[in-house]
């Protein structure tokens, strides 16, 4: 099982989900209508860090965070 958290205005409390790798991850929460909305527009990090690979393995304990795009002053 793996952590997705959903930071922002997201509006979705975290997860925890059972994945073998960032693609089906996607294909998990895409299911989910509140959340595919942000899919294509968000960055993710696993353990703090950001990654672009979504063959990206996971393990039993990472964290996943979808991270909406920001701006500010």
């Amino acid at each position: 099982m793996v952590k997705v958290e959903f930071l922002g205005p997201i509006g979705v409390d975290a997860m925890e989900l059972d994945a073998k790798n960032l693609a089906e991850l996607k294909e998990i929460l895409s299911q989910n209508t509140q959340i595919s909305k942000w899919l294509e527009l968000c960055a993710v990090s696993l353990n703090d860090e950001i990654v672009n690979d979504i063959n990206q393995e996971l393990k039993t304990g990472d964290k996943i965070s979808i991270l909406p795009p920001v701006c500010g002053g």
